[in-house]
């Protein structure tokens, strides 16, 4: 029997930012979800609550032993004024599969998206509609028992928080420059590289630190066998457009499977356009290049839907991608994944799931 979400209200609202000032994860909105988890009682108490800090207890499993995981994924407001969501089912079947590698409860996935629905509703002034803007979600579970033995948590803690988020990388469409990580690794198959726990990110924050500071937005992790083969972007899945193919690194249980990487090749396959899912070695990338056969390159994600890159540098070696500037392909898929996301272009795929439509 489904549980009833209870509703706390709270005394005084925020004051919405301004929508030119949002960048993403800055701000958050008046409400949060939260449900609780025992292994004697499963999960209980779903409610939405006022946005605040959490309490826990010094000895609670997640700051020792790092169990904790997290989705992301979009609410779009139309022109319409219809509220809908891109693909969330595929959010919530991810978040079970992060579950299951770290010992986790899995959470019933209907229930859980009709409570992010209610959220949203609930604060659905927080859904900006400006061109490049969106209302972030952030799903994410830990571990709360206070216990200093290795096992596997009884007690859990699940939240969803929302955040109104503009573009990831500023000029959304301005080609980022990448660097090719050489001395350290993200993950191993057999490892967690494949689901989204938060230890995946900590891990890759020195890489990305030195990248920065060399003045590149982001990470080309390679594999951590053979330290040749390319796997993904600290963010983002990668594509190579190469001489009128697209490719993209074929997951491989070190590799996360993006919502938006999926869509890409859905759409891809459905425009007849060649798409393949190989190991690719980022020799052969640099080898496309010299032959003048590598046109485009794009990172793909929920944060960023499409990122173009002009630049990558490898060992010393530094090519540069269609002087910078963003493909034909690239701008074709990004005008087409965010004109299904907005309601501006039709969806063959039943992509979209509607939550309600307001006023405009």
């Amino acid at each position: 029997m489904r549980q009833e979400i209870a509703f706390v209200e709270k005394e005084e609202l925020k004051r919405k930012p301004d929508t030119a000032s949002l960048g993403f994860g800055k701000y958050y909105s008046d409400y949060m979800f939260v449900m609780d988890y025992h292994s004697e009682k499963g999960w209980y108490d779903p409610r939405i609550v006022p946005y605040a800090p959490l309490t826990l207890d010094p000895a609670a499993t997640v700051f020792h032993y790092g169990q904790a995981i997290f989705e992301g994924l979009k609410a779009y407001k139309t022109p319409d004024g219809t509220i809908q969501l891109f693909r969330p089912e595929k959010n919530m079947q991810r978040l079970n599969d992060s579950c299951e590698r770290l010992c986790m409860p899995q959470i019933d996935e209907e229930f859980l998206l009709s409570a992010i629905k209610e959220l949203i509703l609930t604060e659905k002034d927080w859904i900006p509609s400006e061109v490049g803007t969106s209302l972030y979600i952030r799903p994410f579970i830990f571990a709360t028992e206070a216990y200093l033995g290795v096992r596997p948590a009884q007690e859990y803690k699940l939240l969803v928080i929302l955040s109104p988020s503009g573009a990831y990388y500023g000029d959304q469409l301005n080609p980022v420059k990448i660097h090719v990580e050489e001395d350290y690794v993200r993950a191993v198959i057999g490892g967690v590289g494949h689901v989204k726990t938060a230890g995946n990110y900590a891990a890759s924050l020195k890489a990305q630190e030195k990248a920065e500071a060399n003045g590149y937005a982001q990470i080309l992790w390679l594999d951590a066998k053979e330290n040749k083969y390319v796997e993904e972007v600290g963010s983002m899945n990668i594509f190579f457009k190469i001489n009128g193919e697209v490719v993209t690194p074929k997951l491989n249980g070190s590799i996360l499977p993006g919502v938006t990487r999926d869509s890409v090749i859905e759409l891809l396959n459905y425009w007849n356009i060649p798409v393949r899912e190989e190991k690719i070695s980022i020799e052969e990338i640099f080898a496309a290049h010299e032959r003048g056969e590598l046109e485009e390159v794009f990172g793909t994600g929920t944060a960023a839907v499409i990122s173009p890159v002009g630049e990558l540098n490898w060992n010393g070696r530094v090519i540069t991608i269609n002087d910078y500037q963003i493909g034909q392909l690239s701008q074709r898929i990004y005008d087409e994944l965010t004109g299904i996301q907005l309601g501006k272009k039709e969806d063959p795929f039943n992509w979209t799931v509607k939550v309600a439509h307001v006023e405009v």
